[in-house]
């Protein structure tokens, strides 16, 4: 199954919506955790202010992996500025089976 790479960018000043459904979001990845084989927040340059987050999922498609993203509830809680979606392929430090 292909590999899609989801970075998404938080809104300037939304802490506030992260920190609200930041419980319903870890549940919601818990759920997929078959599917999501990477994910984990991005942070500014202080390396502590939230500032995004970032998956590596297992999906389809792109349409699957972007139908996939938008269910989850940062998104729909209007945390992120923007988000791109792209194929992706893990060369380099993949994990391993074992």
């Amino acid at each position: 199954m292909p590999l899609f790479l989801i970075h998404a960018i938080d809104k300037p000043g939304a802490l506030d919506v992260r920190l609200a459904n930041r419980a319903d979001h870890l549940a919601w990845v818990s759920q997929h955790k078959d599917r999501v084989r990477m994910a984990g927040p991005l942070f500014s340059e202080d390396g502590e202010t939230f500032a995004g987050s970032c998956f590596v999922l297992e999906a389809d498609s792109l349409e699957a992996a972007q139908t996939w993203h938008s269910e989850d509830p940062y998104v729909r809680a209007g945390l992120f500025a923007h988000s791109q979606i792209h194929a992706f392929s893990w060369l380099v430090g993949a994990p391993s089976d074992t």
